[in-house]
């Protein structure tokens, strides 16, 4: 009897070794701790050097066709001759088509002109409506459209004025990035869509990502998203907040009604600086200050100049990557707008608060309400 224990152990485990050995790795869920492991996936990069992503199509424009020809002229095909595209004003560009299964793994820009007045968007598998509609410097967390460096995990701003994104965005049969300049002059655009051609797993949901804005806000309550329809899961917040009024501005709690909550949420924060994992309003030695981490940070303090830019400003991140907020059916979030009056109240303020939230979803999506128009976008 305890021979065919014995027996029937080596069997289990070596059934379990075999599977495991068998398991094929997709090159999807990347980090240093397993960078060494080889797979099929297929890399693949869009840029105006190869608007296809094709394998040995890359760098072939010519002195005929090349944005950058002049600088090339001496040189000829092969020398940098269409790094860059322009965007007419009131034009949408498509920026990168891939058919097939895969992911986009990494997005570099460096576009021109008001950050607000170009708008991104993303499509997944031929949807008619798009899953990411942001203007660019919302998306990578510059709303104001002032330079200030951001290093975390899944955004990074690099100077002089590079956005970098890091969030994982599989598809299953198609992807289309396009930009829209609502701008009345016309922009320049250099970027690069890094991805991969692979097998994407059954549980994969889509990267989704809604902006909003309340110039001022109404009942001192801002909603930055609501109606979320499906299963998924919440992964990040950005806030552009500008405020009207003097003292500190940030005793909002922000809330998460899931799953049929009504009047009362399952999830409340302790206040705007808590949730962005601060505390006691930023300040150090009577100043807020600036910071970046992986997950969460401050980076855009924007303080008045005593003469134009007379209102304090303020950009800031979370990324929910190790804590996900999860939802079965859906999703709705709200923050407060409260600042402190006399006698230890609080107020009620008006601020001007944009934002944008990413979240992964099953599809099909809600619909997303319209995009501010351009002058409802405009910082003022």
């Amino acid at each position: 009897m305890k021979s065919f224990c014995f027996t029937l152990l080596f069997l289990v485990i070596a059934l379990l070794s075999f599977g495991q050995k068998d398991e094929k790795f997709n090159g999807l869920n990347l980090n240093i701790g397993n960078l060494y492991r080889l797979s099929d996936a297929k890399t693949r990069s869009i840029s105006p050097e190869n608007y296809t992503g094709e394998p040995g199509k890359a760098g072939m424009a010519t002195l005929e066709n090349g944005n950058a020809r002049g600088a090339g002229r001496e040189l000829g095909q092969g020398w940098k001759l269409n790094p860059f595209i322009h965007i007419e004003p009131g034009k949408t560009v498509t920026l990168a088509e891939i058919d097939g299964s895969g992911a986009i793994q990494h997005i570099w820009m460096t576009p021109t002109g008001n950050w607000r007045f170009s708008i991104l968007r993303f499509y997944w598998d031929g949807e008619k409506e798009p899953s990411v509609e942001v203007p660019v410097g919302d998306f990578f967390g510059m709303g104001w459209g002032v330079y200030a460096p951001l290093n975390s995990l899944a955004v990074t701003v690099n100077p002089g004025s590079a956005f970098n994104c890091y969030w994982a965005m599989p598809f299953r049969k198609k992807c289309k990035i396009t930009m829209e300049n609502i701008n009345t002059e016309r922009m320049t655009l250099y970027y690069q869509v890094d991805y991969t051609l692979t097998d994407v797993p059954a549980d994969a949901a889509y990267f989704h990502a809604q902006f909003r804005r309340n110039n001022p806000t109404k009942n001192a309550l801002y909603k930055l998203v609501d109606g979320i329809k499906g299963k998924g899961q919440y992964v990040g917040t950005y806030l552009a907040w500008g405020v009207h009024n003097t003292g500190w501005w940030g005793e909002g709690e922000i809330k998460f009604f899931m799953d049929g909550d009504t009047k009362f949420p399952t999830i409340c924060g302790t206040g705007t600086e808590d949730y962005f994992c601060g505390s006691y309003d930023f300040e150090i030695e009577g100043k807020y200050k600036e910071f970046c981490t992986p997950y969460t940070g401050l980076p855009q303090v924007i303080r008045p100049d005593g003469l134009y830019n007379s209102q304090q400003r303020f950009g800031l991140y979370r990324w929910h990557i190790m804590d996900p907020i999860r939802f079965e059916k859906d999703l709705s979030v709200t923050i407060q707008d409260l600042g402190w009056k006399s006698g230890g109240r609080y107020l009620q303020q008006q601020s001007d608060i944009s934002s944008v939230v990413y979240w992964y979803q099953t599809e099909p999506h809600a619909h997303f309400p319209a995009l501010p128009d351009k002058n409802a976008l405009e910082d003022n």
